[in-house]
């Protein structure tokens, strides 16, 4: 079975959170059998920043939907875009 390679980008509710602390409540409600690849700040607009991840697992696990709900329901995420699905 082939490996899906995930691109989001999420955007905290406002300047004022902490990407970092963030971006440890995002890892810690990835799905399991989900593995968090590359991750990088995106400056947005007026000081706002967005954390764009990759997000790497088996294509058998199914599409982005239980990834995305997971990640909206985290305190401080305003939403969550899937930007790229690619097979590796």
């Amino acid at each position: 079975m082939a490996r899906v390679v995930m691109t989001m980008k999420i955007m905290p509710d406002g300047v004022e959170i902490d990407l970092d602390d963030l971006l440890e409540k995002i890892k810690g409600v990835v799905p399991e059998g989900t593995d968090v690849g590359a991750v990088e700040t995106q400056p947005i607009a007026f000081g706002l920043m967005a954390i764009r991840m990759n997000l790497v697992r088996d294509e058998s696990l199914g599409g982005t939907d239980d990834i995305e709900a997971a990640i909206s329901a985290v305190e401080g995420v305003a939403q969550v875009e899937v930007e790229m699905v690619s097979r590796m």
